[in-house]
């Protein structure tokens, strides 16, 4: 049965999001994750023009808070370069859009590498606030290039999804590439990330989302707001 627009899900559509294109597959989990994303980049840029020099036990914890942000970033950027752009070139989308999508991922890294260099010297008390300044500066780089390339990918990415792939596609692909890249220990701190903030309808469209899993995501969200509060307590 060929699907119909009367037929496509309803697509989630989140504060900051620049597009959520109509058609066969429920895009959701990718919305999700780009909206962890912009939340992470706004409380790092904002932690890194306030917290001062000196502080190194403060610095400690948002250096690892950062290492798990760059963990996930990095995951999914690999998939989509490994699986989801090749897979829509193979489909016949226009590589234009594609390799522009690539590119800005190779900006990204770069930028991803001196904020974790500058953390890791500010949490050993190396560097004082020359390095602070450094760092505030390449975390609102780091802010604007992932929020121009999210949205890129929302409006162009996802619309070449949508055309050329089928639900039955993007199963295999979160299958076999993306959920590949996380082991047992790591889904519920990641579902965690993912689900504070949310209300508990919105959390039932996390990908593969069933009673268990909400519940274990409402659980994970919980933990990781106090952490987060210890965290970036004050910064605001």
């Amino acid at each position: 049965m060929t699907a119909t627009a009367s037929s496509f899900p309803a697509q989630l559509m989140l504060e900051g999001q620049a597009a959520a294109p109509d058609g066969p597959i429920d895009l959701a989990g990718m919305y999700l994750m780009h909206r962890a994303f912009r939340r992470d980049l706004n409380l790092f840029a904002e932690a890194a023009a306030a917290v001062p020099a000196s502080d190194r036990d403060r610095w400690d914890r948002i250096s690892r808070r950062f290492a798990f942000f760059s963990g996930v970033l990095h995951k999914h950027h690999h998939g989509e370069d490994v699986g989801l752009w090749p897979l829509l070139a193979e489909r016949g989308a226009g590589t234009a859009v594609l390799d522009a999508l690539e590119a800005e991922h190779a900006v990204i890294d770069p930028l991803l590498s001196s904020c974790t260099d500058d953390l890791r010297a500010l949490a050993q008390g190396s560097g004082g606030e020359a390095v602070r300044e450094r760092l505030a500066s390449t975390t609102a780089q780091l802010r604007d290039a992932l929020t121009a390339h999210l949205a890129h990918e929302e409006s162009e990415g996802m619309a070449l999804v949508q055309a050329h792939l089928t639900p039955e596609d993007w199963d295999r692909l979160d299958k076999e590439v993306y959920a590949k890249d996380y082991t047992p220990r790591e889904i519920p701190a990641v579902a965690g990330w993912v689900a504070s903030g949310l209300p508990v309808e919105t959390m039932r469209r996390m990908p593969g989302a069933n009673p268990v899993l909400v519940a274990l995501a409402r659980l994970m969200a919980r933990r990781f707001d106090r952490r987060e509060a210890r965290i970036f307590g004050g910064v605001r």
